[in-house]
């Protein structure tokens, strides 16, 4: 699979599978849950509520934000994301730009699932036994999502232990890695435009969508 372009990111016409897992906020409860149990009592509920809810299986963009915002959000670590797809661009970056750089990147990410959690069509999910010592800080929740008619569609999820619980720092889809992917992206257009040009870059991008979503 080919990347052609800053903003063609082909793993994006799966992103909707991501909401499967992390829709829910267990708060407090979150913190106490293995990895693995977190992805699968987050993923069962959150296919009752698509199942059950109308409109937003009918693509209402307010209420996927707001699902988003509110649901998806806390269980990943943005910071992390950010730092990993930056690669060794990110030591040459001040603190003020990092900070830009990792609030401009949660905004497209926020619009990529807002956008990709309308593609629900009946999915299941399936876990794989998690590989997980008693004392492991990182690892790799395995799963296969089903769809009637189509090929299972293999995610993998590296998670972090936090002091907030488990979270998600990098997917990968059918081997693709989210994370590096942008990271040749985000390289390409630093090399050409520095880390300023990047931020410029991403706010544009984020502009453009949340033009296109008021029409």
């Amino acid at each position: 699979m080919r990347v052609r372009g800053l903003w063609r990111v082909n793993i994006h016409k799966y992103l909707f599978l991501l909401v499967l897992f992390f829709s829910i906020g267990f708060a407090a409860k979150a913190q106490m849950l293995a990895p693995d149990a977190l992805a699968r009592a987050v993923s069962d509920e959150v296919l009752t509520l698509i199942r059950a809810d109308k409109e937003l299986q009918a693509g209402n963009k307010e209420k996927i934000l707001a699902v988003v915002e509110a649901k998806v959000l806390p269980h990943f670590s943005f910071a992390s994301m950010t730092r990993l797809a930056m690669g060794r661009n990110w030591r040459a970056a001040s603190a003020a730009q990092r900070q830009r750089l990792t609030d401009e990147f949660r905004t497209l990410l926020i619009r990529s699932y807002t956008a990709a959690l309308t593609q629900y069509r009946n999915q299941t999910v399936d876990y794989k036994p998690l590989r997980m010592a008693a004392n492991d800080t990182d690892v790799v929740v395995q799963s296969l999502v089903r769809k009637p008619g189509a090929a299972a569609v293999a995610i993998d999820l590296s998670m972090e232990k936090t002091d907030a619980g488990w979270k998600v720092y990098n997917v990968k889809i059918e081997g693709i890695s989210l994370v590096e992917t942008y990271r040749n992206t985000f390289n390409t257009e630093i090399q050409k435009h520095g880390v300023d040009g990047l931020i410029q870059a991403l706010a544009d991008k984020n502009r453009g969508n949340a033009q296109a979503a008021q029409k």
